[in-house]
């Protein structure tokens, strides 16, 4: 057997081996070590400071991710979740955009495995095939809402595009409405004669907050998904594109580009575990709120106008 552990060359053998299948960086190397042991041996004694099987599983671990995004330079088959960690590694034969596609329509149920044993002292290479439930856009929305509002002191609401009147037409409300809005209390929390006197000087006592909501981003849809963030949050304080999956270095990389000229925010939602989503970049305030654009939206839509409704309880009350 070959002594040396080539791991570029045992990552694609497994992952293409098990198309469509994910896998952690961890999977994949105990996966290498029970498969090629007389290499991974060879491995740990040429290192000089690989001392067991743990250490050995964490240097691979790290090897196979310092390479990772040369792999994927040379090889458009291996693709990875980013903004998500552990990241998963998978291989695929899918353009990004038919990725896309079969996420939206609901085709895209994966299998992802896993080690359970993966934090013992000796790990196995046992894995567990877990079926993950492709679930639609509007899943998501009840799941933003509680993250902001657990993590971020937002209340949201969930706005429906199918309620607007749609009185411009075939396309006239095209990247209008944004998927849920939000409001945050900034008086929450402070003494009585403050609020009273933040009310009376009529300083900002509120901030609102739009999201686009999105199963997944990929290179194929990121630039289109961001604009339509840009275009339907541009009333409010703050502006989030927000995904389940975020996937690709190069994605990433285009989302931030476009955050330098346009402020809005990514946020990575958690559909396991609504409140260990990550804001992954803040969105950039707007000092003002854009009234004229909140008023069409109110006249078009009654989810929108029941909003301004909620809005315009808090400045008489207080209360949200």
């Amino acid at each position: 057997m070959n002594a040396k552990l080539d791991l570029k060359k045992r990552v694609i053998e497994l992952l293409s081996a098990n198309p469509e299948k994910r896998f952690k960086a961890r999977d994949i190397a105990v996966w290498m070590t029970e498969n090629y042991p007389e290499a991974a041996a060879a491995k740990m004694q040429k290192s000089g400071f690989i001392e067991n099987q743990a250490q050995l599983l964490n240097q691979i671990v790290a090897e196979i991710g310092s390479n990772r995004p040369q792999w994927q330079k040379q090889l458009p088959q291996l693709r990875t979740t980013d903004g998500v960690r552990p990241r998963l590694f998978y291989w695929t034969e899918k353009s990004e955009a038919e990725e896309v596609a079969d996420i939206e329509s609901g085709r895209n149920l994966f299998v992802e495995f896993g080690a359970p044993a993966e934090h013992a002292a000796e790990p196995t290479a046992t894995v567990v095939e877990k079926k993950v439930v492709r679930r639609s856009e509007h899943d998501l929305y009840p799941m933003l809402i509680e993250f902001m509002e657990s993590e971020h002191n937002v209340r949201g609401q969930r706005i429906d595009e199918k309620k607007s009147s749609n009185k411009y037409g075939s396309g006239g409300n095209k990247w209008l409405f944004p998927d849920v809005v939000g409001m945050e209390n900034l008086t929450d929390g402070l003494h009585p004669e403050v609020v009273t006197a933040i009310r009376e000087s009529r300083d900002t006592r509120i901030r609102l907050w739009s999201f686009e909501v999105k199963l997944l981003i990929n290179r194929s849809n990121a630039r289109e998904t961001y604009f339509q963030a840009v275009s339907n949050s541009s009333w409010a304080n703050f502006g989030y594109l927000v995904a389940a999956n975020f996937e690709g270095a190069e994605t990433m990389k285009e989302l931030r580009i476009l955050y330098a000229m346009h402020g809005i925010g990514l946020i990575r939602l958690d559909e396991e575990n609504p409140p260990e989503s990550q804001v992954l970049v803040p969105a950039r305030e707007r000092p003002d709120l854009e009234w004229a654009m909140c008023s069409r939206l109110a006249v078009e839509n009654k989810d929108f106008q029941q909003f301004m409704t909620k809005v315009r309880q808090f400045f008489q009350t207080g209360d949200m």
